[in-house]
């Protein structure tokens, strides 16, 4: 199949100890994922042979040393590297972390280039990986870095979309971190996603409160009252749909969620732990608001289940396909607004 017709996916293989290589093993284990993509591992060989052979999946892979030596019907590794690495399934090393951030960083370069049409990210280590090179707290603060744009975490299912307000920062600084700055570029960002990465023309959009009981008029907090409250009022003046803040308990208890595009939680585990108790093993990790499109599965390494055949591939191939997804939803919307006034 010629490559017109088919979506490059550049994978980063994650921490080479954990259950990366095994969930795009089993992913690709079915041949008709190829019709929809072209698969590009960024690796070794050696190093997907290693994990083959642990798990007892057999399962055919190209390797090439540029992409100039892609194969639109095959699982392609691009080798970046010669060497033996000493693989230790389940323990989280030095050595596996340095790969890993050698893997991603090839991926992105990649996609910068526009060598690969989308980035799926396996999942890393986040102390294991940090160096000189990579100092970010995760892939979503990487990524802000290297590609053009405002990042938002968005983890997401058919049925439910929630970004994060702020990211991976401690518990203690998340308060005097929420400002109407802040809250407005989110708001911005998931807006504008919406549009033109799924197709949703006049999104709707719930942020939470930061306080319990929505800081109960100030007897729990003044954060609700005095910013986010003023800042969701000025925001819907530019016709935007937006409201809040809601208390996270009830919102999520009634299924309030369904109502609404998009949700904005004010601090991760606001917002992902009801995502996961509802969603966990079929949600997918969408980096919105870059000129660069990646996902990733809604799990950790699982150094627990390593090597064992145990892993669940369900989130990364929803991950892949969201991926797909994405593109040709942003790349029909940048048709659209070329042309204003072809009918959608």
């Amino acid at each position: 199949m010629d490559k017109s017709d088919k979506i490059i996916v550049g994978i980063s293989i994650g921490d080479l100890n954990g259950i990366g290589i095994e969930v795009i093993l089993k992913t690709f284990k079915d041949k008709r994922m190829l019709d929809f993509c072209t698969p590009v591992l960024f690796g070794s060989t050696k190093v997907i042979s290693y994990h083959k052979k642990a798990l007892g999946i057999e399962i055919p892979v190209h390797g090439i040393t540029s992409m100039n030596q892609v194969n639109h019907s095959k699982i392609n590794v691009l080798n970046i590297w010669k060497e033996e690495v000493a693989l230790e399934l389940g323990k989280a090393t030095k050595i596996s972390g340095e790969y890993a951030a050698k893997s991603l960083a090839s991926a992105v370069e990649h996609l910068k280039e526009k060598k690969i049409d989308v980035l799926l990210t396996a999942p890393i280590n986040k102390e294991n990986i940090q160096s000189d090179t990579f100092n970010f707290p995760g892939h979503t603060e990487y990524l802000e870095a290297e590609l053009e744009g405002k990042s938002l975490m968005i983890l997401m299912t058919d049925k439910l979309r929630i970004g994060l307000i702020t990211g991976h920062i401690p518990i203690s600084k998340v308060a005097e971190s929420i400002t109407p700055e802040l809250i407005k570029g989110k708001v911005e960002t998931m807006y504008n996603s919406l549009i033109s990465d799924f197709g949703i023309n006049k999104p709707k959009i719930a942020v939470l409160a930061l306080n319990p009981h929505c800081g109960d008029k100030g007897v729990i907090g003044k954060e609700d009252d005095e910013i986010i409250k003023p800042t969701i009022a000025e925001i819907k003046k530019t016709g935007k749909l937006v409201f809040g803040p809601y208390a996270a308990d009830g919102f999520f208890g009634s299924e309030t969620y369904k109502q609404f595009d998009g949700v904005l939680a004010t601090y991760h585990d606001q917002g992902l732990a009801p995502f996961k108790a509802l969603s966990f093993g079929k949600g997918v990790n969408f980096t919105a608001g870059l000129n660069g499109i990646r996902t990733s599965p809604d799990h950790g390494t699982g150094y627990d289940i390593a090597g064992k055949n145990l892993a669940n591939s369900s989130s990364f191939s929803e991950a892949l396909f969201t991926a797909i997804q994405v593109f040709k939803a942003r790349s029909e919307y940048t048709e659209l607004i070329k042309n204003p006034l072809k009918v959608r």
